[in-house]
């Protein structure tokens, strides 16, 4: 999938509005995936690093305050408020939240496996949409310039390495992705949970 995408974004590349488009609607589908493409069209040449860093920037925020919004209207929904309030995974959740909210919206956009359910909470618990959104906004800007910067110099030095196996760099970016998103989510799991 992701060479896919990143072969039509290519194809489109000589329009600056529309890679920043498909850029900013790949962060719906797979944020992650959305910053490996994101990087290597930056590693190529074909996309200005502003602009890549803006398109995923604003689709992961955007994306967050979804999820926060999508909470909100969950509340509604009176099986869901019953299955939320009884569930003990969201129970830890909810418990986090309340505690230190900053801090702790802050740490669960850098935990994989808490991002959906941690930031729609949010919504369902009516936390203030303003401590909400700055919390998204500077969680994504640490973590949106942190993996895209690491990304970009992997493959920089890929490219000046190895120029002919091009191809290879979404993978071996998607793989170091993986390996930092790992170990976040285990460090921050274990500290935090």
């Amino acid at each position: 999938m992701l060479v896919e995408w990143q072969a039509w974004l290519v194809a489109h590349a000589d329009s600056v509005g529309f890679v920043f488009v498909g850029l900013l609607l790949l962060t719906y589908v797979l944020e992650d995936v959305a910053i490996v493409c994101a990087a290597t069209l930056a590693t190529q040449g074909l996309v200005n690093i502003p602009v890549a860093l803006m398109a995923i920037f604003i689709g992961i925020v955007t994306g967050d305050l979804a999820l926060y919004v999508l909470g909100r209207y969950g509340r509604r929904l009176r099986g869901l408020r019953y299955k939320t309030l009884t569930s003990r995974y969201f129970k830890l959740t909810r418990k986090m939240l309340t505690k230190r909210p900053f801090l702790n919206l802050f740490l669960i956009r850098f935990i994989p496996g808490l991002r959906t359910i941690g930031f729609t909470l949010s919504g369902f618990m009516a936390l203030s949409p303003w401590l909400f959104f700055s919390a998204a906004l500077v969680a994504t800007s640490i973590w949106s310039v942190l993996i895209f910067t690491l990304l970009y110099s992997v493959g920089i030095a890929a490219t000046e390495t190895y120029d002919g196996v091009k191809w290879l760099m979404p993978v071996v970016a998607l793989s170091v992705l993986l390996l930092v998103n790992l170990i976040l989510s285990k460090t921050l799991k274990r500290r935090y949970v």
